[in-house]
Parts: C-alpha cells; sequence; structure tokens
C-alpha cells in the first residue's frame, strides 16, 4: 500500500450514505410533513433562491393544488416524478407525462375518512332541509310545522364508484343507518367489498334507479364526463338525494339545476363544481333551490386529511426516487 494512502475497507464503503435526493416542493404542506421531507430530501421550497430554477433543474416535484401542464413537463427536460398530494390527478396532463415517462404518485385512501364524513354530513342535511330552514330562519321565526325532512335508517345508498372513499361510504351507511348498499364499478373486481353486505350493481343506470341517497365516487375523465344528465336523474327516484363529492363536471349542472327546478329530487349536496371555488356569479342559480346545500371542495379540509396526504405523498416520492 502506497505511503499517506488510507485505503476503506469494502464494507464500510457500501455504508457510505447517498446524497439526498434533491425535490422541489411547488405548494405549501403541513408543517410536520415538510419536517419529514427534509429528512428524506434536499427540499426546495417556494422561498428558497434555488427555486426559481425548478424546471430547468427538478428531477422530481411534491405538489398540492399547482397545475402541471404540457408546456411545464416540455420545460423540465429532467423530470421523473411528481408526488401529489391528494388522490386527484387531473391537474397535471398525465398525457405528457404518459410520453415522458414520468410518475405520477398520488396518494389514494390518505383522506378516505374524511370525504366519505362530508358525504354523510351533506346527506343528513339535505335530507333534513337544514339550509332551507336555516334561511329562513335567519329572516323571522320558523315553525317546526313548517319543516318536513326524510330518514335515511334503512334506506338504499347507491355508490358509483367502489374504490377507497366510497368503500368507507358504505361502511358508515351501513354501520350507522343499516342502509341497504347497491354498488356499481366498471373496474373493481368481482370480491371486492366481501366484508359489506352489498348489490353489486351491472350498469350506473341499475344503482340510479334504486338509489335514496346517490354518492358519486369516481374521477373525472372524459367517460365520466356528464355521466349524470337529465336523462339520468329522470330515472331517479323523486325524493333521491343526490352527492357529488368526486369531481366538478361529472354531474351535468345545468340539467342539475333543470331537474330541481322541475322537482325532480328531493335535494342535492355538491362537494365539487365545475368552477372552484364556486362564485355566486356562476352558480346564483343553482343556490336559488334551498335543497341544495354546496360547499368548495372541502372534503379532505381537515388536519388529519391534509397530514395524512402530504405525509403519504413525500413516503410515494422517497420510495420511487429510491428504487430507480
Amino acid at each position: 500500500m502506497a505511503l499517506g494512502v488510507v485505503e476503506v475497507p469494502r464494507s464500510v464503503a457500501r455504508l457510505a450514505p447517498s446524497p439526498k435526493p434533491t425535490v422541489y416542493a411547488l405548494d405549501s404542506f403541513p408543517t410536520r410533513s415538510i419536517e419529514h421531507a427534509k429528512n428524506l430530501f434536499n427540499l426546495i421550497q417556494p422561498h428558497d433562491e434555488e427555486f426559481k430554477n425548478w424546471r430547468q433543474n427538478a428531477r422530481a416535484l411534491l405538489i398540492r393544488g399547482s397545475y402541471i401542464t404540457a408546456d411545464d413537463i416540455a420545460s423540465c427536460p429532467n423530470l421523473v416524478a411528481i408526488g401529489k398530494h391528494g388522490v386527484g390527478i387531473d391537474k397535471i396532463d398525465q398525457d405528457a407525462c404518459k410520453r415522458r415517462g414520468i410518475k405520477i404518485l398520488n396518494t389514494p385512501g390518505a383522506n378516505a375518512r374524511d370525504v366519505a364524513e362530508l358525504v354523510a354530513a351533506l346527506a343528513l342535511s339535505v335530507a333534513r332541509g337544514i339550509r332551507s330552514i336555516t334561511t329562513r330562519q335567519m329572516f323571522k321565526p320558523v315553525p317546526k310545522e313548517t319543516c318536513n325532512g326524510l330518514v335515511l335508517y334503512q334506506r338504499t345508498v347507491g355508490i358509483i364508484g367502489m374504490g377507497n372513499i366510497g368503500r368507507t361510504v358504505a361502511e358508515i351507511f351501513r354501520g350507522g343507518f343499516d342502509a341497504e348498499i347497491v354498488a356499481y364499478d366498471a373496474y373493481m373486481p368481482d370480491d371486492a367489498w366481501s366484508h359489506i353486505p352489498h348489490v353489486r350493481a351491472r350498469s350506473a343506470d341499475e344503482v340510479l334507479v334504486s338509489a335514496d341517497v346517490l354518492s358519486i365516487h369516481v374521477p373525472l375523465t372524459q367517460e365520466t364526463r356528464g355521466m349524470i344528465s337529465y336523462r339520468q336523474i329522470l330515472t331517479m327516484k323523486p325524493d333521491a338525494i343526490l352527492i357529488n363529492a368526486a369531481r366538478g363536471g361529472i354531474v351535468n349542472e345545468a340539467d342539475l339545476i333543470k331537474a330541481l327546478s322541475e322537482g325532480r329530487l328531493w335535494g342535492a349536496g355538491l362537494d365539487c363544481h365545475e368552477q372552484e371555488p364556486p362564485s355566486h356569479e356562476k352558480y346564483g342559480e343553482l343556490w336559488k333551490n334551498l335543497n341544495v346545500i354546496s360547499t368548495p371542495h372541502i372534503g379532505a379540509a381537515t388536519s388529519r386529511a391534509q397530514l395524512a396526504s402530504a405525509m403519504a405523498a413525500v413516503d410515494n416520492l422517497y420510495s420511487y426516487l429510491s428504487n430507480l
């Protein structure tokens, strides 16, 4: 061995830490998840000087609400992965990512309980006419004799989309209301939800006809856009409740307004709209119907869901990058 040269044992060399992967976070995230990400990554955030170079330098991104367009993808020559907070990936140009082989890592299941509980809250509020009663009460006393509502106990809950959120909705209504569950999903295996007594529908139309409460849990795609239109609503029971806590655009909004004005439904609970957040300018006509409850996509707006989704996004991205 040459004088002055220290030979490093191979076993020690193998244990030498590899440099942390650099990740650019385009949005704000809960503090605990940022601390977790800093332990795993060289994390570049919007307030950092280096952030201005994310397009040309980024190999991996963490996003929460940002849009990633085809132009963004084209301007990122080194990008290999996007960690997405939440389930929906419709704000990311998926075709551009696919052409480049860029992996999109979302967090299905992290917010399922939170969204499902909002579905239950919307269904109950619509069933009992809460918005109508509280709105009228702001102007003058409301005699209880003028109020009317529905009981959801042992009613039929129809679910379109049998993923994590749809399953949790089914568990809540089955366990808490002794509801009959009718569910449809074109892609889930036949033995899905084996622990939940339910009827597996052969089509979405079969669910529409039987549901007292219809809850939608599918992504927004070319196939699902406008899947609930006037024609479909006409097949539903006149005292049915429609809940959309999935994505705006799945329910044709103009058709829903028409159906409600004609008394075709008991009411609707909407946490998703084509315009988000929804404005009075666009939705004033819809909101004239006091049997509609409309919220600005708050299904996952709980501290628990936000942290769980953020931590999952960090862990998913780290696992993927570690295996490249």
